[in-house]
């Protein structure tokens, strides 16, 4: 394939410019994940050579990448030999990985010497049951708490994604999941309505058991219930996902998360990237119709940086927080 013409992209327009996608799919295959079907009939994983990812990267300016992968630590041998390349480039970058994969070897601190500081996991739900049901066997029986200390002790912070309504959540599904992620101190989360794609095995459950709500993809919205949850109300489901990102961002919730770190260093950096992701969205929104986001990307690197190699300390951290009411201004 040709390289992308990223000479296309007023870089002044985006936080993140430097997205890049070195591979494709997943080796796992979950009942509910697009992947089934969108690679359906063909390869469902596959990598760029190491060297065609490198020369990609070098010619992104700037310090920050995104990887955008679904899953970056997918090809254990193509990840080691492109993160053992990139501990002399001086980056620093985000992706998404899986639990087993941060468990069962040493890869993870390679990733941490290369300049990996954030991290997409796909917790999904902590119900091992809800784990079976849904075909999620790379996390059954996986430490989640092993995992997320290991990620902390790297100095990586850790975005923890989370689905409502599979067939063993109640109620109560939305209070525990959101306190379980504070007190584990995730930096962010994500939470999702279970949705039916179609041509996934959870399609196939919903349709064949009589659950499927709609099948107008025209108008769905990942806000809206599409199938019939089995040990809760529709209502219920959509409530109690609205309701989990509202408990999770405030601001007792930031600062109780915060605390789970052990250096009042790290507490800083957690409770600055938390706020600033989910509590200044007006202030962002100027900032993007004032087409000055790209001045927000210095300040997105230096929070992501590791502590001890930029000696991060409050009153940097506060400034770098007030950035944004001098360009206001």
């Amino acid at each position: 394939m040709p390289a992308p013409r990223r000479d296309l992209i007023n870089r002044k327009l985006y936080l993140v410019p430097n997205s890049i996608v070195v591979s494709r799919g997943c080796p796992h295959s979950c009942d509910f994940c697009y992947k089934t079907s969108f690679f359906k009939g063909g390869k469902s994983f596959y990598s760029q050579s190491v060297d065609e990812a490198l020369l990609e990267i070098e010619k992104l300016p700037g310090r920050h990448l995104y990887f955008l992968d679904d899953h970056l630590f997918g090809n254990r041998q193509f990840a080691l030999q492109l993160f053992s390349e990139m501990v002399s480039m001086g980056r620093v970058f985000q992706g998404a990985a899986t639990v087993k994969s941060i468990l069962e070897s040493d890869l993870i601190e390679k990733a941490a010497e290369a300049g990996l500081r954030s991290l997409f996991i796909g917790f999904e739900t902590i119900d091992k049951e809800n784990l079976c049901l849904i075909n999620k066997r790379q996390n059954i029986d996986k430490n989640y708490a092993e995992a997320i200390n290991r990620l902390h002790d790297l100095g990586i912070m850790i975005n923890g994604s989370f689905v409502f309504g599979l067939d063993n959540d109640t109620p109560s599904v939305f209070e525990k999941t959101v306190e379980w992620a504070i007190k584990k101190g995730l930096t962010t989360s994500t939470f999702h309505i279970a949705t039916p794609y179609p041509g996934t095995t959870f399609f196939d459950k919903m349709l064949n058991s009589g659950r499927l709500l709609t099948n107008n993809w025209d108008l769905y919205d990942t806000r809206h219930v599409t199938f019939q949850p089995l040990l809760m109300s529709q209502e219920e489901l959509q409530r109690g996902y609205i309701h989990s990102y509202k408990n999770f961002y405030r601001w007792s919730s930031i600062l109780e998360s915060s605390r789970f770190h052990g250096r009042v260093k790290d507490q800083m950096k957690h409770f600055c990237y938390t706020s600033g992701w989910k509590k200044f969205e007006p202030v962002w929104n100027l900032i993007i119709q004032m087409k000055k986001l790209n001045l927000m990307t210095p300040i997105l690197e230096r929070v992501l940086s590791k502590i001890s190699e930029d000696n991060i300390t409050y009153r940097s951290l506060w400034c770098d927080l007030k950035v944004a009411d001098i360009i206001v201004d």
